[in-house]
């Protein structure tokens, strides 16, 4: 297991649905972040799929999804979420996407949504997913995907960032830049009867430049521009010739 997919099965998969708001309101924002954006529906790929998020809603516009990420805790819950939509799901590495495509099958539509392409390891790896989304995707096809720019690290207390809280659970989040990566550093408060208890663990995530994010994905015969997304992200578009 990764260090990534640690951090994320051992603190933040048991409370990312609270994270997110719950996940009626997640959901919601899933379904806000695909509106207009879509193909006509066909099999779709949803790359770092957690709870179900993008997936759910996806599935409910007629699209065939396969639906991949590292947490089984994250992927239970989507099939719970799910219940009988045309979604199935995969624990696993999303550069392995290939190998879960039906024989002979390309998608239409591939999607990365929420911070997930910083969560690779390096510049190579997010090189390596637009070359392989490229080759499975249909003509016509789209890859799209959300991501933070860490190009310009935040600075003093700006790297201090409330993530949620309610009264039984705070959730804070510190930024530390570490050469081409940026360390995240989760700190979860909860309360356990008259007791506050503390978690920390933290990851990397890349430091990309919107612009070479981009320019990977035209490099390889994308159509790709980078514009402005809910929830302070960037988001990624790339249409396959």
């Amino acid at each position: 297991m990764t260090a990534t997919a640690q951090h994320y099965e051992q603190l933040l998969a048991p409370i990312y649905e609270w994270m997110a708001g719950g996940a009626e309101a997640a959901l919601a924002a899933g379904a806000a972040d695909l509106a207009g954006l879509l193909p006509s529906p066909g099999l779709c790929l949803d790359l770092g799929a957690g709870f179900g998020m993008h997936a759910i809603p996806l599935a409910k516009a007629g699209f065939e999804v396969i639906a991949i990420d590292s947490s089984a805790h994250l992927l239970a819950r989507l099939q719970e979420l799910a219940g009988s939509l045309p979604i199935q799901s995969i624990c696993g590495d999303l550069l392995d996407f290939p190998k879960h495509l039906p024989t002979g099958t390309k998608a239409t539509l591939i999607v990365c949504m929420g911070d997930t392409l910083t969560h690779l390891s390096s510049p190579v790896e997010v090189d390596r997913l637009a070359s392989l989304a490229y080759a499975h995707l249909e003509p016509g096809g789209r890859f799209l995907a959300t991501f933070r720019d860490y190009s310009q690290p935040l600075q003093g207390n700006r790297r201090f960032i409330p993530v949620r809280s309610d009264q039984s659970r705070i959730l804070t989040c510190f930024l530390e830049e570490q050469g081409d990566r940026i360390r995240v550093h989760d700190i979860l408060h909860e309360q356990q009867g008259d007791q506050w208890t503390m978690q920390v663990s933290h990851y990397l995530k890349l430091r990309l430049a919107p612009e070479a994010i981009r320019q990977m994905f035209a490099d390889k015969g994308f159509t790709a521009q980078i514009e402005s997304a809910p929830r302070g992200m960037l988001r990624l578009i790339c249409d396959r010739s």
